[in-house]
């Protein structure tokens, strides 16, 4: 085993994490930007229900993107643990099956949400011509589930090897090929909406190109199909896919939610619901980054039992959302004016969007302490965990919290609700991540030869003791 192969088993942890994060977010960030970008050049047409109509799509591309983000976390878990554990060749064909396994889901579950757009866009508050208007541009989309999901899977495997440089590259060139191709095809060609869904469509596919480029130059690429290699994997790929999806698809349906109760007060809420939307991954986007980034470093080191290292890069990150939200949360303000200028946002929506740039926006450290819980539980073998929190996060961490917030303030309340239902949740995470690292140690200290504890000492076997 190289160092390269296990680099964060060795070095300043917080100095690992500030890396992997700072180009993982220059990656994001450039996606993120384009995202709101096209939101931009949208507002630009001058057509309200264009806005809205994005607002509804992205509820529903938020479900494909969730899911492809949960193959994406099982591939990154068990690559980073077996090349902790100095298992290079096991780390490859992981990521293979992966791959496959990802791949086919994708397939069928594009093929569902396809042959449904009318009820799921009516589902989250879309009706008349603005639902037409999501309805077409899903129907470009959708279909490239697959091809995000090879894309978000081979960036994850990139930074499980510490190529955090090579994995911003990936998500750094989509987001170019999609500046580029956006006022051209929204312009220039006169495509309008269906111009920025084909931008967005280019984008996809460069980024699963360019990381499987880098997959194979740099590390060995895929390896050879085997049947029965593959039915033997499903197991623990399943073991972390499965909770990890179920974890990331609360997200865009408790979105979903607060989509259709922002709905109640017309669409120029929904509108600069949707800005927000766009808004807040530009702003925080060291966090998101830095929930990628955490994953192969408690990883690697969990696999190599270096329970200190792990319990170390915790705690940096914790510090580091503190430290990161607060200017953040500065700049925002400061930038009211000019955001909500930018996208023409005029009654409710400017005063979301002026409501969201403030000291609301502080509430973030304690998304940001969850993201990192849950890359933490899907890492040391206990993926469900990140279920649980999730769901809590966007079932009784929202619902009860919107609803009253607009019953009591109208449409600021929904953003409210949306934004203080993590604060209690943040905590359960929190309690339950330091049980998840005290019985990690317990297991290395204190071996028994009962069996559920001598499955732990095989490879991947950690995945089972839940049974």
């Amino acid at each position: 085993m190289s160092d390269e192969q296990a680099k964060f088993l060795t070095g300043n942890l917080t100095g690992h994490i500030v890396t992997m994060s700072l180009t993982a977010a220059v990656g994001f960030v450039a996606l993120f930007i384009v995202d709101l970008v096209d939101m931009l050049f949208i507002s630009m047409l001058g057509i309200e229900e264009l806005a809205a109509a994005v607002g509804f799509a992205g509820t529903i591309l938020f479900v494909t993107t969730s899911l492809s983000i949960g193959l994406g976390i099982a591939g990154g878990a068990l690559v980073a643990k077996a090349l902790g554990e100095g298992k290079a060749d096991r780390a490859r064909e992981l990521l293979t099956h992966v791959m496959l396994v990802g791949f086919a889901f994708a397939v069928v579950v594009a093929i569902l949400i396809y042959q449904n757009l009318a009820g799921l866009t009516a589902l989250v508050g879309a009706s008349g011509p603005t639902q037409d208007l999501a309805i077409s541009y899903l129907q470009i989309l959708v279909p490239t589930m697959p091809i995000l999901m090879i894309g978000i899977v081979g960036s994850a495997a990139l930074r499980s090897h510490g190529a955090a440089k090579l994995s911003m590259m990936a998500t750094l060139s989509a987001g170019i090929v999609n500046a580029v191709l956006d006022p051209i095809f929204i312009f220039t060609l006169d495509m309008g909406l269906a111009g920025a869904a084909w931008a967005s469509v280019a984008a996809r596919v460069t980024v699963a190109g360019v990381a499987l480029w880098y997959l194979f130059r740099r590390y060995g690429g895929l390896t050879a199909l085997s049947t029965s290699a593959i039915f033997s994997d499903l197991k623990p790929i399943a073991a972390i896919a499965l909770p990890a999806m179920l974890a990331n698809v609360a997200t865009p349906i408790g979105g979903a939610y607060v989509t259709r109760a922002a709905a109640e007060f017309g669409e120029a809420a929904v509108a600069g619901m949707a800005v927000i939307g766009r808004v807040t991954p530009v702003a925080f986007a060291l966090i998101f980054a830095m929930s990628g980034a955490i994953g192969p470093i408690i990883g690697q080191n969990f696999g190599a039992q270096r329970h200190d290292r792990v319990r170390k890069a915790f705690n940096s990150a914790m510090v580091l959302i503190v430290i990161y939200v607060f200017p953040v949360v500065g700049v925002l303000y400061l930038s009211r004016d000019l955001i909500a200028d930018m996208f023409n946002a005029t009654g409710i929506a400017r005063d979301l969007i002026y409501l969201f740039c403030g000291p609301l926006s502080l509430l973030w450290i304690f998304n940001g302490i969850i993201f990192v819980a849950n890359a933490s539980f899907n890492n040391l073998g206990h993926p469900f965990y990140s279920t649980w929190v999730n769901w809590g996060r966007n079932t009784l961490g929202v619902i009860p919290f919107v609803y009253f917030g607009a019953q009591y303030w109208g449409a600021a309340g929904v953003l409210i609700g949306q934004m203080a239902g993590g604060a209690f949740v943040a905590l359960v995470a929190l309690i339950m991540a330091e049980h998840v690292m005290r019985k990690a140690e317990r297991d290395k200290c204190c071996p028994t030869d009962k069996p559920e504890f001598a499955r732990h000492r095989r490879p991947f076997t950690i995945l089972h003791h839940r049974r």
